[in-house]
Order: structure tokens, then sequence, then C-alpha cells
């Protein structure tokens, strides 16, 4: 199945694909977190309906029940398609200063310029994770950005 992936600024991304039915269908992954999903009209594309919204938490769970683990998968994916960009995993240890403590304090796109795009705890993905979603011993932190700022990232975690 081929998702188009549209940067939309200032608001987030929207992601679209026909489905199984012929139906053209919409997701918008808006910045705040939350997401809609749309479906175009058949005769005039550019129109589309608000089916329903989700609030980040309820999108989580989706994520979850349709099998959140693809989530970093598809980022690795996407890593591949723009040049520059790379995926990286690194784990929160016992031991760093940022374990039990909220993401936000970690200031690690700002520091660094990458961006932490999920948290792996076990057999969760907690997608978008928010500033203040506190980062647990052993959570696999998904990293997105240049092979440095991933590196920064790395060395900000186990300072």
């Amino acid at each position: 199945m081929d998702v188009n992936e549209v940067l939309l600024p200032g608001v987030g991304l929207r992601y679209e694909f026909t489905s199984a039915e012929g139906r053209h269908l919409g997701i918008v992954a808006r910045r705040e977190g939350d997401f809609e999903l749309v479906a175009y009209d058949r005769r005039d594309p550019d129109q589309s309906r608000l089916l329903f919204r989700l609030t980040a938490e309820e999108a989580d769970m989706v994520a979850e029940i349709l099998g959140a683990p693809r989530i970093a998968e598809r980022f690795a994916d996407l890593t591949k398609e723009v040049p520059g960009l790379s995926a990286g995993q690194i784990e929160v240890d016992p031991e760093s200063r940022y374990a039990g403590r909220p993401l936000g304090e970690t200031r690690a796109r700002t520091r660094t310029g990458a961006s932490i795009v999920a948290i792996v705890r076990g057999d969760d993905v907690i997608a978008s994770p928010a500033p203040d979603e506190a980062l647990h011993a052993g959570d696999v932190l998904v990293v997105i950005g240049t092979p440095g700022g991933i590196a920064g990232v790395d060395r900000i975690i186990h300072a």
C-alpha cells in the first residue's frame, strides 16, 4: 500500500492512502499530538470530510491495538527516504540521570536538533511522547536526526 506523506507547515503531517475498498483516506498528525481521520470525496479529491478526531492518548491506544511496534519500523523506513536523516535507538540505563524524570528535562531536541519520536517500553510504543512523559530504565528511545544529533542525544542520556 502506498502512503503519501505531506508536510503541513505549522500544523503537522498528513498521511494519505487508498483503502482496499477504494476509499481515499487521510490521517492528519497534528503538532499538538492529536489526530484527525478524514475521507476524501470520490468526485472531488480536494474536498474532505472529517470522520473523527483522536486525542494523543486515544491515538496511542489505537496504535497499540493495531500493532504499535510498526511505528518504530516506519520511522526507520522514513530515514531511508530523506538524505542525511538517520534513526537511532538509545536505551535508558538505570544509572541515567534521566531515569524517572520527564523527557522534556533532557532538552534533547533543543540541544542536538534530533527528535525523540517514540519510546519503546517493553511491548508498548509511546509514539510522539509528550515532554512530561517520564523516562524509565530500560526504555528505548527512537531518535530521528543527523548522525551527530543522535550521538548528542546518546551523550545526554548517558551523561
